[in-house]
């Protein structure tokens, strides 16, 4: 008699589960974990980026990574299958006798198509002291990993390594670095340049960088992280909407007064005031008075959908690209509430730490240029709202006042809205309300607002 014990695997297949608001897929930015490795349940194991923000999904079960089968870089829909786990952990579940010698090939192909391919090898990698950037660059280079000899303390394996095993022997390129979410090694194409506009036609002179004798005259970067959810989400908007912008001039001076009298109060509560609350109320008593700029389309049945709720956006510049937070309620919070909330939602923003519900639910969004430079622009609209408000660079201009010609502190602002709701007459009131409370300040407190 022959006794076969046989592990009886308990396989969980994990798919991308459902990131809401409509969320129908995701690119797998990084696995915090690598087939073979124990996991925990709940245990961080892969950011995924969606509608411009980054999620860390977290471990169903406790068990082993079995299989690894969305790739970094990748995009996932909602429902795809990105890992496999073992929930085994390889123990015994059962034991089963055979009376028949020798073993029956119907038990034999049972067994093995119950084992997998990690028990009968080593899984790739284990062992290997190498940062996930450095695998990464192994496999755009074609390099096997478990093949290179590390240099680095306790024997890692550097970025170099995998360089020199590749025949490469690059140095890092001094060029400019594509933002972090995209900092892939660059696929080098070799072209002969147009002649330099410095340089006459007939000359032939080519402008080109020698990087360690390789000459590079153009570089490919994969469109993919944070730049393809703004590329795809700008190009819908342009593409659905019927956008047009409305611009006009504001006089800063007043508000610029009383911004410097309630600083002190707001660094006594370690806050950082800036004129953006001040807008956002602003902007919503506008909103109040003209409500199908915080509006929607419900392009399906096509009904205008009018919100009475008041979630701000503002456009954040972060070193992975473009990211629109949210206040949420806005109106009933003060203008140093605002300021305090912004502050902490910009932290997060540029550490990579947000939320995905910091970013959604947004009803209307404000883009402050004028903190980088730049006296007019026309931003496009973050749908599926209606309408954005840029507001641009504050510099110190002649102007007629009261038929004196006196310095004030002036800035454009401009308004992009959907015409296929609201008309350019809507458009100019709107401005215009905005305007008269952004130059009389005192405005906001008549509305109710609470300075602190």
């Amino acid at each position: 008699m022959v006794r076969i014990q046989l592990s009886a695997r308990m396989f969980r297949e994990f798919k991308l589960p459902d990131l809401g608001e409509g969320v129908a897929e995701g690119e797998i930015v990084k696995w915090l974990v690598a087939e073979g490795d124990q996991i925990s349940e709940d245990q961080p194991m892969v950011e995924v980026m969606t509608d411009k923000a980054t999620v860390q999904i977290p471990s169903p079960a406790r068990g082993k990574v079995e299989k690894i089968l969305a790739k970094e870089g990748q995009t996932a829909k909602v429902g795809d299958i990105l890992v496999t786990i073992d929930e085994s952990n390889g123990s015994a579940r059962g034991i089963t006798q055979i009376s028949h010698n020798p073993i029956p090939s119907a038990l034999t192909d049972s067994w093995t198509k119950s084992t997998s391919s990690a028990q009968l090898s080593r899984p790739s990698g284990v062992g290997i002291v190498a940062t996930p950037a450095t695998r990464k660059l192994a496999r755009d280079l074609n390099v096997n990993i478990e093949t290179v000899k590390g240099s680095g303390p306790a024997g890692r394996i550097t970025e170099e390594d995998v360089r020199k095993a590749a025949g490469a022997n690059v140095s890092p390129v001094s060029i400019e670095k594509p933002r972090a979410s995209m900092q892939v090694p660059p696929v080098i194409t070799t072209v002969t340049a147009a002649p330099s506009p410095m340089s006459s036609p007939s000359s032939g002179v080519r402008t080109q960088m020698s990087v360690n004798s390789v000459s590079v005259l153009e570089e490919r970067i994969p469109i993919h992280g944070i730049r393809k959810r703004i590329a795809e989400k700008m190009s819908k908007s342009l593409r659905t909407t019927a956008q047009v912008t409305h611009v006009d001039e504001v006089d800063f001076t007043q508000l610029i007064a009383l911004r410097e009298k309630m600083k002190p109060v707001a660094e006594e509560q370690n806050v950082k005031l800036t004129f953006m609350p001040f807008i956002m109320h602003a902007a919503v008593a506008c909103l109040k008075e003209y409500p199908y700029f915080n509006s929607s389309i419900d392009e399906e049945k096509q009904d205008i959908v009018l919100k009475h709720f008041y979630n701000i956006g503002f456009a954040t510049d972060t070193p992975n690209g473009l990211i629109v937070p949210v206040v949420k309620d806005a109106d009933k919070k003060s203008i140093l509430q605002v300021a305090r909330e912004l502050g902490d939602l910009s932290d997060k923003a540029r550490n990579g730490k947000i939320a995905l519900e910091d970013i959604q639910g947004g009803t209307f969004t404000v883009t402050n240029i004028g903190t980088l430079g730049g006296v007019l622009s026309t931003p496009i609209i973050n749908t599926p709202e209606i309408a954005i408000l840029g507001v641009h660079k504050i510099q110190k201009k002649p102007v007629v006042k009261d038929a004196q010609i006196v310095i004030r502190e002036m800035s454009f602002v401009s308004l992009s809205f959907d015409h296929r709701i609201v008309d350019g007459a809507d458009a100019a009131r709107f401005t215009s309300k905005l305007i008269s409370i952004l130059e009389n300040p005192g405005l906001l407190l008549a509305s109710n607002v609470s300075l602190i």
